[in-house]
């Protein structure tokens, strides 16, 4: 098992180590005038700030974590797994994760559109050991448009209010996912905006997502496919990226991740106002280069979850996709999803603390993170460092502090506690 340091001092963490003594007001306080991302508040803020890709969703599998929107991604329901030959649909993977989501009151589904078909793919895009996803030919742009348009509006037509967002391609800027060029993908973005919207205008369209971490990848592709777009009036409802962090990344370097997208967006002349979506993220896979694989596990697996989604908050993000809940472990992952995990908890502490509360700003230090909610008259601060150690008084009122594997205490004003990079939750009164 290949650990950082950092991960290793995180998953130490319980809660008889969170460092809380009584003190005076002398020591030092975490709470600086200028927060560095703490947008107005938000009331309840919805359980779809969570949104979640589920293994065998297609064959009744289901989260035991609680979760507000679900992608389709993995579960045979992408173009190339449906239209088999031009016009002959197998709709069973996708009739059957729709009953199941819907079964379960899920009304909140986002499906990715491509991948392309082989017979369906230009001349030559289909090659001895090339290695598309999710079959061979697959990431080829289509021959002829017209079958992409006859895809979308087969699609559209027999799921209309069932599917309530489309999502164009997944991580358009590789080539083993696609390789076509940034305006062909614009023109399918804009010719599938155009076909949903007159089928079902309640619809959102996703922007093709970009995979951040390969960075001369992103370069050489998103930028060109913004431009596109731009020319086209900006097609879209929704932006969508994949800010996972390379194999030794942590949220902090995805929040620097997220930075480099939005300057992309602004470069780009993007509407100020579209949603960005992070449709799919973990922490700790191998990559880019030898970068060796890292198992997070214990309180870091929760803390990481949990700090994802306030980051969301801060960086402006109104939802991410996590990838991915299965029933056993996943060995490509650094965090696990799956019954009784650490990272299941995770799922259930930012439910807990999050979903449902207003959101009053984070403020940020050299050092650490803290961020403001209420619910229901009560207030509670998140608060981390955002690596190693960092110091923090309690606030007047304060009187419980847990962390993300519900471990707590009580705590009076004026407790020093170290904060680490796992998230803790302090209850303030009034």
């Amino acid at each position: 098992m290949v650990r950082s340091k950092l991960v290793v001092a995180a998953a130490a963490l319980s809660v008889l180590a969170l460092g809380v003594t009584a003190c005076g007001s002398s020591s030092p306080t975490v709470a600086p005038a200028s927060p560095l991302a703490s947008g107005p508040s938000v009331p309840g803020i919805p359980a779809n700030l969570v949104g979640m890709q589920v293994e065998g969703v297609e064959v009744e599998a289901w989260p035991s974590a609680p979760y507000g929107a679900l992608r389709l991604w993995d579960n045979g329901t992408a173009w190339s797994q449906i239209e088999l030959a031009k016009g002959e649909f197998n709709w069973d993977n996708l009739e059957g994760a729709l009953a199941n989501a819907e079964s379960k009151g899920m009304t909140d589904i986002l499906m990715v559109l491509g991948t392309t078909p082989e017979w369906a793919a230009k001349k030559g895009a289909v090659k001895k050991g090339k290695a598309d996803y999710p079959q061979p030919g697959a990431a080829g742009a289509p021959a002829n448009l017209q079958d992409w348009d006859e895809w979308v509006t087969a699609v559209v037509t027999r799921f209309k209010g069932r599917i309530s967002s489309y999502e164009i391609w997944n991580e358009a800027n590789l080539k083993n996912f696609y390789n076509g060029t940034p305006e062909e993908l614009a023109e399918m973005t804009a010719r599938a905006y155009a076909i949903i919207k007159a089928a079902d205008p309640e619809a959102l369209v996703v922007s093709a997502s970009p995979a951040l971490r390969l960075s001369a990848r992103f370069d050489a592709f998103y930028p060109k496919y913004l431009a596109a777009l731009a020319k086209a009036d900006w097609p879209v409802d929704v932006i969508s990226l994949h800010a996972y962090p390379s194999g030794d990344g942590s949220p902090q370097i995805r929040g620097g991740l997220i930075d480099t997208f939005k300057s992309a967006l602004a470069e780009a002349g993007a509407p100020a106002d579209i949603p960005i979506w992070d449709t799919e993220l973990n922490y700790g896979l191998a990559g880019p280069g030898d970068i060796a694989k890292t198992d997070i596990t214990g309180p870091a697996a929760a803390g990481w979850i949990v700090r994802t989604y306030i980051d969301n908050l801060r960086y402006g993000i109104e939802r991410a996709y996590w990838y991915i809940w299965t029933q056993k472990p996943y060995p490509l992952l650094g965090i696990q999803a799956y019954p009784g995990s650490d990272g299941e908890q995770g799922f259930f502490a930012i439910d807990n603390w999050v979903v449902g509360s207003q959101f009053e700003g984070c403020t940020d230090t050299a050092d650490a993170v803290t961020c403001n909610f209420s619910r229901d008259g009560q207030k509670s601060i998140v608060a981390w460092a955002e690596t190693g150690d960092a110091p923090y008084t309690a606030p007047a009122g304060s009187q419980l502090v847990c962390d993300p594997l519900a471990n707590c205490q009580e705590i009076a004003e004026g407790a020093a506690v170290t904060l680490t990079e796992v998230p803790v939750r302090i209850y303030v009164q009034g």
